[in-house]
C-alpha cells in the first residue's frame, strides 16, 4: 500500500521491505522514550559504527522526548509482533510460521493433535479441489493424526453461519460482551502501574543522591532493574486489555450495525472477527476475538 501510494522511506527509497516496517514498528522513540548506545565506534579516526550486540552498556531512557505514538498502542504492535513470531502448535509446541495470506491462516486447530489446518490444492481421483488439513496428518499420514480434511467452501460457509448465528442472538451477546468489558476495567484497577511509577522516581532521586557522594548504589540499581520489569510486565498486560476492549467494542459495533444476515464469505470482515477455529467430528467452533464462542455444525 505504501509503494502503490508513493510514499518513500527515511532514506528515499520507493521500495519497502519487512525489514524497514519491522523496524518502524518496534522503534521506542516512536513513544518518546530512547534506547542509548544501539551502535558504538569501533574506530575513531574514520568514525566507524557498528550494531552494539553487548559489547558495551545500552541505557534505556523514558519519557525522553514528546512522544508521536500512544504507549498502549505501542505495546499492542508489541504483543501482536511476539505473538507472530512464535506461533506453535501440537502436542510438542513445534514452531510454524505465521502466514496472513488468508484469513483463516494459522488460526484453525485440530482438536485431536492441536495442530494448525494448512491450506492446500488436493487432487483426489483426478478431481482438484482447495481443501484445509491438520499438518500432522499432512507431514506423518493418517497415523499420525486422523483428523478430518476439510472443503475450503465447507470451512467458509461454516464462518458465514457462525456470523450469522451471533447476529440472531445479539441481544445475548452484547450482554455478555458487556459484561466482559466490566471484568477488563476491574482487571485495570488490580494492576495499575502508577505505584510502580512513584517508587521508581524516588528510587531513581536516591540513586543519583548515592552517585554524587560516590557510595555504593548496587543495591538500588538492582531494585529499579527489578520494578522496570514489573512495570514492562504491567504495560504488556495493559496492551492486552485495550486489545480485548478494542477487540469488544469491534464486535459490538458489528452486531450493532449489522441489520440483515451476512451472505457471503468476506476475508476482511473474517479478520475483523474471527480469533480461532477447531474442526471437530461433527461440528466447528468458533470463537471471536471479542471471546464470544459459537457452535456450528458439519
Amino acid at each position: 500500500m505504501l509503494e502503490a501510494d508513493g510514499v518513500k522511506t527515511v532514506t528515499g527509497h520507493t521500495v519497502w521491505s519487512a525489514t524497514v516496517i519491522d523496524k518502524m514498528l518496534s522503534n521506542e522513540k516512536y513513544i518518546g522514550d530512547a534506547l542509548l548506545q544501539k551502535t558504538y565506534t569501533v574506530d575513531f579516526l574514520n568514525k566507524k559504527r557498528v550494531q552494539n550486540n553487548g559489547i558495551v552498556p545500552q541505557y534505556y531512557v523514558e519519557n525522553s522526548h514528546e512522544p508521536i505514538i500512544p504507549r498502549d498502542l505501542y505495546m499492542q504492535v508489541q504483543e501482536e509482533m511476539v505473538q507472530r513470531a512464535n506461533l506453535h502448535s501440537g502436542e510438542k509446541r513445534k514452531k510454524r510460521v505465521y502466514s496472513s495470506k488468508y484469513a483463516l491462516s494459522s488460526i484453525v486447530y485440530c482438536p485431536k493433535c492441536g495442530e494448525i489446518y494448512r491450506r492446500i490444492a488436493w487432487n483426489n481421483r483426478g478431481k482438484s479441489s482447495i481443501v484445509w488439513r491438520c499438518c500432522t496428518r499432512l507431514e506423518h499420514g493418517p497415523k499420525g493424526c486422523d483428523a478430518p480434511t476439510i472443503q475450503e467452501s465447507d470451512l467458509q460457509a461454516a464462518v458465514v453461519e457462525a456470523i450469522n448465528l451471533a447476529l440472531g442472538n445479539r441481544d445475548s451477546i452484547i450482554s455478555t460482551l458487556q459484561k466482559n468489558v466490566e471484568t477488563v476495567i476491574r482487571q485495570e484497577d488490580e494492576t495499575s502501574s502508577e505505584s510502580i511509577d512513584a517508587k521508581l522516581v524516588e528510587l531513581q532521586k536516591e540513586l543519583l543522591k548515592l552517585a554524587n557522594s560516590k557510595k555504593d548504589y548496587n543495591g538500588i540499581a538492582d531494585e529499579i532493574y527489578r520494578l522496570r520489569e514489573l512495570k514492562q510486565n504491567a504495560l504488556v498486560e495493559c496492551a492486552e486489555r485495550e486489545g480485548l476492549k478494542q477487540r469488544i467494542k469491534e464486535m459490538q459495533n458489528f452486531l450493532a450495525s449489522q441489520p440483515t444476515e451476512v451472505m457471503g464469505y468476506d476475508e476482511l470482515l473474517v479478520r475483523r472477527l474471527i480469533e480461532k477455529v477447531t474442526v471437530y467430528e461433527e461440528r466447528f467452533e468458533e470463537e471471536f476475538k471479542s471471546g464470544a464462542k459459537v457452535d456450528v455444525e458439519r
